[in-house]
């Protein structure tokens, strides 16, 4: 049988504060209910804080990876991630972020091409700054999501982009409006939203999920939805979870014979 092959997803944004992070780590444990094994590359390297929402500490990063695949020293991708529970590792960001800089583009698609032969899905998160590695990360993987808020910085900032993916015939994208971030702000219809960014809004996630305590989860290292007690609370968010997990999952599993 054909070694199957994983798919990569970016989460993104076009300005900071949204929910980009927690909305990866959230998507992870919607792909970990699902049984799927998923490594999450945090490419955040000078502010990377995958480690610190998970609670795990980690002996190596992004760079080290790098160094060895440099030296010849690469053995398996095994060596390099952090184990957050049966389905989920996580590839931290280097802890001293000076370190940055010893980490270029061309180690993306060395580290991608092991990551999707090892799992299946790579999740990764970055930040909104327009440099080479950012580029090339959403140039490489197979689907982008980006994430959102009802806020006029942040429309602008997503239309310019979305205006240059559309320039360069991009469309393996979609966008999802996280209205819990900040709740209190509603300046625009989801209507008004479409037209001012000339695109469609693929998924939203509603006020109703805007969780106070959220920095208890944090601190203790805990994904949101995968606690029995906010899944049932937040069922209409946690579909929507599901249907993004859909959306990006392999279509087709390999059979064997």
């Amino acid at each position: 049988m054909a070694k199957k092959i994983g798919k990569s997803l970016c989460i993104t944004s076009a300005k900071g504060g949204v929910g980009k992070t927690t909305t990866l780590i959230n998507l992870a444990g919607t792909y970990a209910k699902l049984g799927k094994k998923t490594l999450i590359i945090d490419f955040d390297l000078t502010s990377g804080v995958i480690a610190v929402a998970l609670n795990k500490n980690y002996e190596k990063s992004l760079v080290n990876l790098a160094d060895d695949i440099d030296n010849n020293q690469y053995n398996s991708l095994n060596d390099y991630v952090t184990k957050y529970n049966d389905y989920i590792d996580f590839l931290a960001s280097p802890k001293d972020p000076r370190q940055a800089g010893r980490l270029d583009a061309r180690y993306i698609d060395l580290i991608l091409d092991r990551a999707v032969l090892a799992y299946d899905m790579v999740l990764i998160d970055t930040n909104h700054n327009i440099n080479e590695i950012n580029l090339s990360l959403l140039e490489r993987v197979d689907n982008i999501l980006f994430v959102m808020t009802n806020d006029p910085f942040d429309i602008k900032n997503l239309k310019s982009l979305l205006s240059i993916f559309r320039d360069l015939g991009k469309t393996n994208y979609k966008v999802l409006l996280n209205n819990a971030v900040n709740p209190f702000k509603n300046y625009f219809t989801l209507y008004d939203i479409k037209n001012i960014l000339k695109a469609n809004i693929d998924y939203t996630l509603s006020p109703k999920f805007y969780i106070r305590n959220i920095d208890d989860y944090i601190m203790a290292g805990k994904i949101i939805l995968l606690e029995d007690k906010v899944e049932r609370k937040f069922a209409n968010e946690y579909t929507t979870f599901m249907t993004m997990a859909s959306d990006f999952i392999l279509e087709e599993e390999e059979h064997e014979g």
